[in-house]
């Protein structure tokens, strides 16, 4: 076992903060340490506030580096200081946490220290836990998917709310895809901001049906994914400035709309963001100054008449969604295939490659959205299911589902 480094004090926002063995490397390749982190939440901490201050956050913890197992934590830690401020949170399970509210630099630089890589921001305040101030608009490229479509999809995501009269705010989202901030008014339920963010993606996939999908379902899927669920309650999405869990500690950069369809998401890290900052400030500063309506949208959505659209795992069916039921699964079915679980993405990844030396003639049809790669979060932790999607390989060639070999078998422990 490693030997820790001895505690550090730091003075922030008037307040002692001790981190406990500093010098861990939370991130091999660049080596930035546990202090790195802290400094870099320090530096950025007034943008960084912007995104998540004054809401609860969900907890990503990371102990020992992002090489190593990380966990979930809606519960703020039990041993906390005094001046750590929680708010209790309703999730639709029916089960309630307290969770963490940071107001300061000060709650930032403790969150660090307890290796938060990210922060994860509910779309409401704390002061109001019913009703979203924020649409959130979370571009996700398939497989395959070049870094310009999600450029261009951006950009239609922009001309949609324009036409509706919103302001949008656009950041990478520190790993492959792009979100887009809009502050709205604090007067609609979840589910209505929901919908709006439905009537939202389906008009993207209207105008660029080659380039945006609405499909929920992975293997329905073709180019950006236009996340509509991630608006639904209990559901968070990095924050601005969050440092993510990447080899190179990319993060989460708030852009000017010129930016978009020039800049290189590596270009945001943990050592470069904050010169950045220092130089240009926050660019999304006056984010709270146009808080709109979504009345608009939610119009669209009646008018566009295709009603629901699936809801994530784990909750509660509602009336008015439509069979929940996978197209692989359908009577007309998808030749869908599933090859493995792990703990570990990489693990998983490994076993992909594995089935394809097995199978080179199958995989030779294969195309990159034909992997499905799906993160599935239980209570505490995620783990990582493989599929293949044999839609592109010719039936004579298509491998039968095979059982699962012990090596690639896992089921989630939550």
């Amino acid at each position: 076992m490693a030997k820790q480094s001895a505690a550090e004090s730091l003075t922030v926002a008037g307040r002692e903060i001790a981190i406990s063995n500093p010098q861990k490397v939370l991130f091999p390749e660049p080596k930035h340490t546990k202090l790195d982190l802290v400094r870099y939440y320090i530096a950025v901490s007034e943008g960084a506030l912007r995104g998540a201050g004054g809401r609860p956050n969900m907890l990503v913890r990371y102990p020992n580096g992002i090489e190593g197992d990380h966990f979930y934590q809606k519960r703020a830690p039990a041993s906390r200081p005094p001046w750590i401020e929680v708010v209790e949170l309703h999730f639709p399970s029916g089960r309630a946490a307290d969770e963490v509210v940071p107001r300061d630099a000060a709650a930032l630089a403790w969150l660090a220290n307890l290796a938060c890589l990210e922060l994860h921001p509910h779309p409401v305040r704390a002061e109001d836990l019913d009703h979203p101030d924020e649409l959130r608009i979370d571009l996700d490229p398939v497989p395959g998917v070049t870094w310009q479509q999600v450029q261009e999809v951006t950009a239609i995501a922009r001309a949609v709310l324009d036409d509706f009269k919103l302001v949008g705010w656009p950041k990478t989202s520190g790993s492959r895809g792009m979100h887009v901030c809009v502050r709205i008014e604090p007067r609609w339920t979840f589910d209505e901001v929901r919908l709006a963010a439905l009537a939202l993606a389906r008009e993207v996939e209207r105008r660029a049906p080659k380039l945006a999908t609405s499909k929920w379902w992975k293997e329905e899927r073709q180019g950006v994914f236009v996340d509509y669920n991630q608006n639904a309650k209990d559901r968070t999405v990095a924050g601005a400035y969050s440092v993510r869990p990447r080899p190179d500690a990319r993060v989460s950069a708030p852009l000017s709309w010129d930016e978009v369809e020039i800049c290189d998401p590596a270009d945001f890290t943990l050592a470069t963001m904050p010169a950045r900052f220092k130089k240009s400030g926050d660019l999304h500063a006056r984010i709270d100054e146009h808080a709109g309506s979504i009345e608009g949208l939610l119009e669209l959505f009646e008018r566009q008449g295709l009603g629901d659209a699936p809801w994530p795992p784990h909750y509660r069916r509602q009336d008015s969604e439509p069979p929940r039921v996978q197209p692989s699964k359908r009577k007309s079915k998808l030749p869908l295939i599933e090859i493995g679980r792990a703990r570990r993405k990489e693990d998983a990844v490994a076993g992909v490659e594995r089935w394809k030396a097995r199978h080179p003639e199958a995989a030779a049809h294969l195309q990159p959205a034909d992997i499905l790669v799906d993160a599935m979060r239980g209570r505490y932790t995620t783990w990582t299911r493989t599929r293949i999607n044999l839609q592109h390989v010719p039936e004579a060639l298509r491998p039968p589902q095979e059982p699962l070999d012990p090596d690639e078998k896992m089921r989630s422990s939550s």
